[in-house]
């Protein structure tokens, strides 16, 4: 499983090579490889046999924590998902993305989140889960500003960004309280010690900080303003993170902790409301978009809160629907994303008020946005595999193992009601999408070109998605317990008894309320510009995105505020503040942890030549400071280093003082070589307050570096490693001079690495120099 993490990335590296060649061959055609032969490799586990896979490779050793990779039927669904959907939206790249595109940047980014995601469902570990989770957010962030040349594809990158990323704290939060509680990192861990979490007095911060990592993640309400603003990245990125993918992180998290933390009521309160607002809030604003992926968008965020409400539910009915929309979300919405592409691409644009009758042009494409839309929409017929879900819904939504009274009790009532409610607007939105695209009259005076069918290419995928739609429709059974029970199991923490799915189940309550949402559905639908203008009341003037604009702005202000009362362009302003901070945060931070200790019982007597020493070493000191000549200061500057040595001479150590001595003569000698660049010294005109704070700084900094050199001499925390060098300098480093086979051999790897930074300054610096004087010379 290792391999099949790391293989997005690995390719990854190679992508800009391969991109050299896309005026031959298109780069999707190379990275489409790679989810298919990930896909091959997983699909191996499906069937009624199946058992849970654990690899566990060492990771930190040291702090007994590994890298584990745990395969059950939850992340089997996820996995196969994340693989199967990015094959056919890699290979539907290929015919959307011209050749002329940055396609090198785009497929890096695609095969990064493709192994961020896999990383995310497979991880045991929740610091691994953690790293991975925040690569997605990273990597989306990329391929949503992929065109950022246009200022909304920037603004919907940063606010996917701000928002996922402040969830995505809130989860490091709450998996860090867990692990300290359990005493583990890994998952399965924490669900085996459920009850010591739930008992826990930071139980209700764990619960919300959890949540809303996980409510930023799937854009549930109120943050899910990202989504609709992400539909500026191209149509192959939101067919991929917002079909199957990074939306469903979140729902995989909360699907995830669920056996640990459906105990509590208060989690099915919170999820189960967030989910049923996010579905009738969603379905609503739907119906008022214009742009087609801004239907898909709010059609996306209301079907994620069902599946949201349905984890919330926590019944056996209900993750069982949860768990089999998750997959039939993927194959409807997936295809009419594409859909959405397919008609921008050949029509040139998404404006439904611009579209209508393009069935006679595009029928091919119109067929698939027909099945897709209409089991989207939860229509009842056999062969649309978004009705059976849709029903599990209803039936859950019936069934609720919840207290009688209180806020349990109330939305135990109000859930039915709201559930009928949001999946109204559902059907409302898909006859929406699709009447108005494809019925209706034709507008080709409005169209920036003629209008024609997609090239069988680009077909291909929605036509694999809409396969999937319709097979599962009419076999369930063809995926139930091979593969959609085990999910369940692994989601609800226990065996489930086999759960049938079928068409008919006669005149039940689940039935009723789909012909209610028929009915009433149809009757919005064809009535919809007369009740329209509701939208002018409710939302209205009000929306969450001007309370995210209105925060992200005050932010810029008041830090663009602050910033400027401090950074004047002065250095030497610069430097007091640095050092001032360091000096209280530092006393402050070891006066109230008795970090100061001071312990003379294991120090050498002082002599009179070391005294001396020391008074010249300051007198040249406090001369550097004062003189006004360069060649002066240097000399004088090198008294320091010089006396330095000397003092390890005086103290037996001549290894040390040979080091000391090299590396002031190297120094000295550098700066007289350059000394003829350096600036003028001149006295400063400053103001006496001025000096005397620079002389307090000076002086309080002094301090608190000998402080600390003198704590951390007397401080005896562990056992010296001086010892181990001593005994082994010679044997294993074959070397006299301690210090040099510390440096060379027992800590090569941090020499060579300095050496490196010094390398990497050096050029940045003659960089510096040729970009001046090339100015300098125009």
């Amino acid at each position: 499983m290792l391999v099949a993490v790391l293989l997005p990335f690995i390719i990854a590296i190679f992508i800009p090579l391969l991109s050299k060649w896309k005026e031959k061959i298109h780069t999707g055609f190379f990275v489409t490889i790679v989810p298919v032969l990930i896909f091959i490799y997983f699909a191996r586990f499906l069937g009624t046999g199946f058992e849970p896979v654990v690899h566990e490779y060492s990771w930190i050793p040291s702090l007994d924590m590994n890298m584990v990779f745990h395969l059950d039927g939850l992340s089997l669904l996820f996995v196969l998902l994340i693989s199967g959907i990015g094959a056919l939206v890699a290979f539907y790249s290929v015919f959307y993305l011209h050749k002329s595109e940055q396609l090198g940047h785009f497929y890096v980014y695609f095969l990064i989140f493709m192994g961020s995601m896999l990383g995310v469902v497979l991880s045991d570990n929740v610091f691994a889960l953690y790293s991975f989770w925040e690569f997605t957010s990273l990597s989306s962030f990329l391929l949503i500003g992929f065109w950022n040349y246009k200022k909304e594809s920037r603004y919907g990158a940063l606010k996917s960004m701000l928002i996922t990323v402040f969830g995505g704290l809130s989860l490091l939060g709450a998996l860090i309280f867990m692990s300290v509680l359990t005493n583990t990192s890994s998952i399965r861990g924490m669900i085996d010690q459920q009850q010591l979490i739930l008992n826990n007095e930071y139980f209700p911060l764990i619960l919300i900080l959890l949540l809303l990592g996980a409510f930023t993640k799937s854009a549930q309400f109120p943050f899910h303003i990202w989504l609709p603003d992400a539909m500026e990245a191209p149509t192959p990125v939101s067919a991929y993170l917002h079909s199957a993918t990074m939306v469903k992180a979140g729902i995989y998290l909360v699907a995830r902790y669920s056996p640990m933390l459906s105990a509590n009521e208060w989690f099915f309160i919170i999820v189960s409301i967030a989910g049923i607002v996010t579905l009738c809030w969603g379905s609503y604003m739907a119906v008022r978009q214009t742009d087609l992926k801004g239907i898909l968008a709010f059609s996306t965020i209301s079907q994620l809160g069902m599946i949201m409400a349905m984890l919330g539910f926590g019944t056996k009915a209900a993750i069982f629907g949860a768990v089999f929309h998750i997959l039939n979300h993927a194959t409807f919405k997936g295809s009419l994303f594409m859909v959405a592409g397919i008609v921008d691409h050949e029509a040139g644009t998404r404006d439904i008020r611009k579209l209508g009758g393009l069935m006679t042009f595009m029928p091919m494409t119109a067929t698939l946005a027909l099945f897709a839309s209409f089991s989207m929409a939860g229509v009842p017929l056999p062969f649309l595999n978004g009705f059976y879900s849709k029903e599990m819904f209803f039936e859950s939504s019936l069934h609720l193992e919840a207290a009688s009274s209180g806020i349990a009790g109330i939305l135990q009532t109000s859930v039915p009601y709201l559930a009928v409610f949001g999946s109204i607007f559902t059907f409302v939105y898909s006859m929406y999408f699709f009447f108005g695209t494809f019925r209706g009259q034709s507008h080709l005076n409005e169209l920036p070109k003629k209008p024609h069918e997609a090239p069988i290419g680009m077909l291909i995928s929605p036509i694999v998605l809409v396969a999937g739609v319709v097979v599962i429709g009419l076999f369930p059974s063809l995926i139930n317990e091979p593969f959609i029970a085990h999910a369940a199991e692994a989601v609800k923490g226990v065996g489930l008894e086999e759960k049938d799915i079928y068409f008919w189940h006669g005149f039940i309550p689940p039935f009723i309320m789909s012909l209610t949402v028929l009915v009433f559905g149809s009757i919005l639908a064809l009535s919809r510009k007369v009740w329209a203008p509701v939208y002018n009341i409710v939302p209205g003037v009000l929306s969450m995105n001007k309370v995210y604009d209105g925060t992200v702005d005050r932010v810029e202000r008041y830090s663009t505020t602050i910033t400027k009362g401090y950074m004047n362009g002065s250095l030497g302003r610069y430097v007091r503040l640095i050092l001032a901070a360091i000096i209280v945060i530092s006393f402050a931070f070891m006066a109230m942890t008795g970090g100061f200790t001071v312990d003379t019982s294991t120090v050498a007597e002082i002599t009179a030549p070391e005294i001396l020493v020391a008074v010249t070493m300051v007198i040249a000191a406090i001369g550097t400071a004062l003189t006004n000549n360069r060649i002066a200061a240097i000399l004088i500057l090198g008294v320091v280093g010089y006396g330095l040595s000397m003092l390890f001479v005086l103290y037996r150590a001549p290894d040390l003082a040979l080091t000391q001595l090299i590396i002031e003569t190297v120094t000295v000698a550098l700066f007289l070589l350059v000394f003829y660049h350096l600036p003028k010294l001149r006295k400063k005109d400053e103001p006496v307050s001025t000096k005397v704070l620079n002389l307090v700084i000076s002086i309080g900094f002094g301090a608190l570096m000998t402080m600390v050199a003198i704590s951390s001499h007397s401080s005896k925390f562990f056992e010296s490693i001086s010892n181990y060098f001593t005994d082994n300098s010679y044997k294993l480093g074959g070397g006299d001079n301690i210090v040099n086979v510390i440096l060379v051999d027992f800590r090569g790897l941090d020499t060579l690495f300095e050496i490196v930074v010094l390398g990497i300054a050096a050029m940045a610096i003659y960089g510096l120099i040729r970009f001046r004087k090339n100015k300098e010379e125009e």
